[in-house]
């Protein structure tokens, strides 16, 4: 992984793959403007990860099954792990897939379990979003706030059949979390084939598990 999070804006990835991996949230049966679907659900984790000691202590367990119990109503996670691995999805198997996504999954979760612990005082402020009522694809900034300067936090949202947004990609401080693992992935693929990337993700995967016991 990119070693460009620092003590400043790791908080804001936090809050950024809570919120794309549906950390909490859930969906609503009336539709909503995506800057309201993006401050409603990053208030909800706020809320969640500051009313919960183990998950600011980096609950890895409790983390993932937040994580499975409400990830589908807040991200189209299919769409994220295809866009990160590129064109080497299209060559991946369903069942390689499928491996790619629960992997890919881990890595998120287990990357940013540890830095939960910096939640305190963050506030989010949504700025005002410049799309038309009807675009299905929307990119919504928004602002971190606490001690320090403000952190730059947006989303890439998309409106699904059911008229829900689902966030796929997000960036902090100018850098992409599907870009950032896009250019690592394409790498590992080039280098060892699909197989290949997953057997590095599952290794990473068991590195940071067994760096957090």
């Amino acid at each position: 992984m990119n070693h460009f999070l620092s003590r400043r804006n790791v908080f804001a990835w936090v809050l950024g793959c809570a919120c794309a991996l549906g950390l909490v949230g859930t969906a609503h049966a009336v539709e909503e403007p995506a800057d309201v679907f993006v401050k409603r659900v990053s208030g909800d984790i706020l809320d969640a990860i500051k009313a919960d000691k183990s998950i600011q202590r980096g609950d890895v367990n409790k983390i993932v099954v937040l994580v499975d119990q409400r990830v589908m109503p807040n991200v189209n996670f299919l769409r994220m792990t295809a866009s990160a691995v590129g064109p080497g999805w299209r060559q991946a198997t369903p069942e390689q897939q499928k491996r790619l996504q629960e992997e890919f999954k881990s890595l998120l979760v287990r990357t940013y379990a540890g830095a939960l612990d910096q939640v305190n005082d963050q506030t989010v402020v949504v700025k005002p979003v410049r799309a038309a009522a009807d675009d299905k694809e929307v990119l919504v900034r928004t602002e971190v706030r606490g001690k320090g300067d403000p952190i730059q936090l947006d989303y890439r949202v998309e409106k699904s059949a059911d008229g829900s947004w689902k966030v796929y990609n997000m960036n902090v401080m100018g850098i992409w979390l599907v870009e950032n693992y896009k250019t690592q992935f394409a790498q590992e693929i080039n280098a060892k084939g699909v197989d290949g990337l997953i057997a590095s993700l599952a290794d990473r995967n068991k590195t940071n598990a067994r760096a957090a016991r």
